[in-house]
């Protein structure tokens, strides 16, 4: 996902680390738990699809159906459509939209509203839901995933002042860092009786050496990566040096044998 405009809260910017973590996004591993909803000919609109990989299968388990895409710039979504072409799935389609103000979208257009780590980087998470529900159908869904908290091992010390940094730029920019412990919250907020919200959670893990290689060598290039220093050292929150450091403590977790990462998400399926 990316900033929205007029808002510019994504820390991280569409660097070429940043998009090869979010290409390893599929259902399987990003959106198992709205498995169970899924029927073959539902209209699916996903905002911010970021390189489109997440999308691109969502398309794939509604095969009579259609995905739309959204993302706030064009930047990756050149991507997403290259890899919808490459794996063959025509069902699916890609264009620019803010997820604060979907005017392009009627009331009542779409079966599911999908959003996979998109409501932390926008400025008002309960307009954005707001919104997604304002164009799901009725007795459609609003479904959405967000990360709620990250652990890991061996504690290194710049890993700790990572975690640090992060928290404290993604707040800087006007996120909502790491909310899934209360997304259900901001959906009853955005109108949704609590009767109607289905609460779940999910894990990532990475532990065995290439999944650690994939995990830790993104974040090591995604944290000097010319946006992210820019955010942290012009918002007076660390150093370019320190930034560097942790850049090599990424490393160091890399090559650790028993190196182990996990990120807990927060999941919800709203039904309107």
């Amino acid at each position: 996902m990316s900033q929205q405009p007029g808002s510019n809260v994504y820390a991280f910017t569409h660097s070429e680390a940043v998009l090869r973590t979010h290409q390893w996004r599929t259902v399987k591993n990003s959106a198992a738990y709205l498995l169970p909803y899924l029927r073959p000919n539902m209209n699916i609109l996903d905002v911010g699809c970021g390189p489109g990989t997440l999308t691109t299968d969502l398309a794939r388990h509604v095969p009579d159906g259609h995905v739309t895409g959204i993302e706030t710039t064009d930047a990756p979504l050149g991507e997403a459509r290259k890899f919808a072409e490459q794996v063959g799935v025509k069902n699916v389609s890609f264009t620019e939209g803010d997820v604060l103000n979907l005017e392009n979208y009627k009331d009542d257009t779409f079966d599911v509203v999908h959003a996979h780590q998109v409501l932390q980087h926008v400025p008002d998470p309960v307009k954005a839901l707001s919104e997604m529900r304002r164009v799901t159908k009725k007795g459609g869904l609003v479904a959405a995933r967000e990360s709620a908290d990250m652990t890991w091992y061996p504690r290194l010390k710049e890993m700790d002042d990572f975690f640090d940094v992060y928290i404290k730029v993604a707040k800087s920019k006007g996120g909502n860092p790491n909310p899934g412990s209360y997304i259900h919250v901001w959906a009853q907020e955005a109108g949704f009786a609590r009767d109607a919200i289905t609460c779940t959670a999910g894990t990532w893990c990475f532990s065995a050496p290439e999944d650690r290689q994939y995990w830790g060598g993104a974040f090591s290039e995604r944290v000097v990566s010319p946006g992210y220093v820019e955010n942290a050292v012009s918002g007076g929150i660390c150093k370019k040096e320190d930034l560097e450091r942790i850049s090599e403590g990424w490393q160091e977790w890399v090559r650790s044998k028993d190196g182990w990462f996990t990120v807990t998400h927060g999941e919800i399926v709203c039904r309107k």
